[in-house]
């Protein structure tokens, strides 16, 4: 009867710490739901009246894991020069990269920048890097005029 009185006893104390778990879980999962695994800002800087402009594509990320990634434009009219070139770097949550392409074009555009997360050794330090479950690539369109 002893040791019924003291399961009985300890109950509210059980009761108090699992709230504490549950509430420190839900906690925890709104934390991880909340980061944006990849934010993108594409801007167009028209450098003179030449058609002369310069892409500038800004990527950062929310997690505290690094991600290797690719990226590249695409444009409904196709333009040469380096508008092909794609860039390949480690992005991490303390430090957004900046991509630059200058590109020369006589007519209204659309490009497209894309931002691949790829699996590739030696490009983030120690070779540390996630690749996302759901989604590896990222777009954002913008018209050139």
């Amino acid at each position: 009867m002893y040791s019924f009185h003291l399961l009985l006893r300890a109950s509210p104390a059980a009761l108090l710490l699992i709230l504490c778990l549950q509430l420190g879980t839900t906690k925890a999962q709104e934390d991880t739901t909340s980061r944006q695994l990849m934010t993108m800002d594409l801007q167009m800087l028209q450098i003179d009246a030449s058609e002369e402009a310069t892409v500038v594509l800004e990527v950062s990320t929310g997690l505290r894991e690094c991600m290797v990634i690719k990226a590249y434009l695409l444009s409904n009219t196709p333009i040469e020069g380096n508008f092909n070139y794609k860039f390949t770097s480690c992005l991490c949550n303390n430090y957004p990269r900046r991509f630059f392409w200058d590109l020369q074009t006589n007519s209204t555009v659309k490009i497209t920048a894309v931002v691949d997360v790829i699996r590739e050794l030696g490009i983030c330090p120690d070779d540390w890097a996630v690749i996302p479950i759901k989604a590896n690539r990222f777009s954002i369109t913008k018209s050139l005029p």
